[in-house]
């Protein structure tokens, strides 16, 4: 069981070089994001962090777009975002976390999983707020739609959780119930390199 689990968190060489030259794209194209910053060098750490492709892959899959956002100079690691326009489309309608998804009072059949849990499989961090501030220096993101936050554990005992969007030339934080779903709402990830 543990070796099936761990052959599916493996890409395939042509799956590796498609997701590359996808990533490579995206990279040339938006250069505002990582100024200073060199593909090859990003290509290299990537071929020898293989778990973090498959990520990457996971990330791809559900309609993140992710990108470089920076380095991170004292570990030594590149700093990949979501960065598509709105909250990834293959990640929406879910709960904050387990216990908001058991608590949602809708009985929801098809709640199919929930922010942290999908985020945990996937490999990736919930974006935190200052996380979610940040990325907004570098676009307007999620102008008609809303991530989930990484919620403070003190918050998140009070029964709420915390959702950003860019609204009027600004970005707004929110709480809501953690059990809330939305067909707009999903969440952004990040994973260093």
């Amino acid at each position: 069981m543990k070796n099936e689990k761990n052959n599916k968190k493996k890409l395939s060489s042509r799956e590796i070089a498609e997701l590359l030259k996808t990533l490579k794209s995206r990279f040339e194209k938006h250069m505002h994001r990582h100024k200073g910053i060199d593909w090859a060098r990003v290509q290299s750490k990537l071929e020898d962090n293989l778990e973090k492709l498959w990520s990457l892959n996971e990330m791809e899959k559900t309609g993140g777009e992710p990108d470089v956002i920076g380095f991170d100079e004292e570990a030594g690691k590149y700093i990949f975002c979501d960065c598509s326009a709105e909250s990834p489309g293959g990640r929406r309608s879910i709960c904050y976390d387990r216990e908001g998804q058991k608590a949602n009072i809708k009985g929801r059949p098809d709640a199919r999983d929930n922010a942290i849990d999908m985020a945990a499989n996937m490999g990736i961090e919930v974006l935190t707020e200052d996380d979610f501030r940040n990325l907004q220096k570098l676009g307007p993101f999620d102008a008609k739609s809303s991530s989930w936050l990484k919620t403070p554990p003190e918050f998140r005992k009070m029964g709420g959780a915390l959702f950003g969007d860019y609204r009027y030339g600004r970005v707004f934080i929110y709480h809501n119930g953690a059990q809330s779903y939305y067909g707009a709402r999903a969440f952004r990830g990040l994973l260093r390199v």
